[in-house]
């Protein structure tokens, strides 16, 4: 008797903000799932997109509602070409969309990119929305993808993702656990754009800064890190919290990278000490901060060199999250649970995600 197969396309905008990440993945459910990353592609976001994008969350009820069919409607598209490109027909498109609010506290998870917008523009079947049921639960809705770390990658101890927020996701006590850990390109971006750079290449930047012990120690005070439950970090905290502490101490650039680089990594590997019992934890590493090869020195030195790196291929470093959120779209078609509880602190796993057509 033949293992089930399929073939779906997962979308991924992070809180990055730099483009639309689109992975189309097999999967083979033969008691362990193995997946293959076929074909993936990043799409940079239009100017005009972009922009709008970018200032989502400061825009009026009615410009916001267009802004989510526009991008609905300019994802489609790329998904449209995608697919005559590569001669392809996935089961479905799964969609994680834009994040403009996040605020779980209060009930409430937004990410824009309409979803019959979408389904029309490409002619596939949709799936977003894939919060919100969690949130209703009493959870974060967030992170997400730690179902599929356990699912799609058993053996690892940790998987680590440093996009526009530091995550991790690992099995301790029995359970799946995760959370956000901190900050990462969200606010590495925002220096090395003062500097007329859309990134710090490799750390280069932060390596040649000095670090300011009083913002690296105010830094580690927050109240976020202080928080044992589970927990999530959004632009909304950003605004509040990091973001003003780091201006007041008027740093250069180079020193404010230099010294969120080690406030990371310190951060960081106090998570993986604290939940595990090996010395030399495997711990795959993805994400655009994957190649931010100082803070990679740096997180080695806080672990003592005792931890050995899941040796990913670069598809897998750059769109493991889009991976991840086409697994997510097909455990919904198959009525399995894609949210687990004991990451989100919700009163129970869950199926979320919204079909379109």
């Amino acid at each position: 008797m033949s293992k089930p197969k399929y073939s779906l396309i997962g979308l991924m905008s992070g809180t990055s903000g730099d483009g639309l990440d689109l992975a189309y993945a097999r999967f083979e459910d033969e008691g362990d799932w193995n997946f293959e990353i076929v074909n993936a592609r990043t799409f940079p976001f239009p100017e005009e997109l972009g922009k709008n994008l970018a200032r989502a969350h400061s825009l009026s009820g009615l410009a916001l509602a267009q802004l989510d069919v526009d991008f609905g409607r300019w994802a489609g598209e790329q998904v449209r070409d995608f697919c005559r490109e590569f001669q392809i027909k996935p089961l479905a498109v799964a969609s994680h969309g834009h994040t403009v609010f996040h605020q779980p506290q209060k009930g409430l998870s937004l990410q824009i990119g309409n979803g019959w917008a979408m389904h029309a523009a490409s002619g596939e079947r949709i799936i977003n929305d894939f919060r919100m049921l969690d949130v209703q639960l009493g959870g974060q809705g967030a992170p997400l993808v730690p179902i599929g770390d356990q699912l799609l990658f058993p053996k690892v101890d940790f998987c680590l993702n440093l996009g526009g927020i530091a995550n991790i996701s690992m099995e301790y006590n029995g359970l799946r656990t995760a959370f956000d850990c901190s900050p990462f390109n969200l606010l590495l971006n925002l220096e090395a754009n003062k500097l007329g750079k859309a990134y710090d290449s490799g750390g280069e930047i932060a390596r040649s800064g000095e670090i300011s012990l009083s913002l690296f120690e105010s830094l580690n005070q927050l109240p976020f890190y202080s928080k044992k439950a589970a927990k999530s970090l959004g632009r909304e905290e950003m605004e509040k919290d990091f973001s003003p502490l780091i201006e007041s101490f008027g740093l250069s650039p180079a020193d404010v990278l230099r010294t969120l680089v080690e406030h990371f990594a310190v951060q960081i590997a106090d998570v993986v000490r604290s939940f595990t019992d090996k010395e030399s934890p495997l711990i795959l590493i993805t994400g655009g901060g994957a190649y931010n090869a100082f803070f990679i020195e740096r997180l080695d030195f806080y672990l003592g060199k005792k931890w050995v790196s899941y040796d990913p291929n670069p598809d897998l470093i750059e769109f493991k999250e889009a991976l991840v959120f086409a697994f997510l779209g097909l455990l919904k078609l198959r009525g399995e649970n894609n949210c687990l509880a004991s990451v989100t602190g919700a009163t129970r796993d869950s199926g979320g995600g919204a079909v379109y057509g």
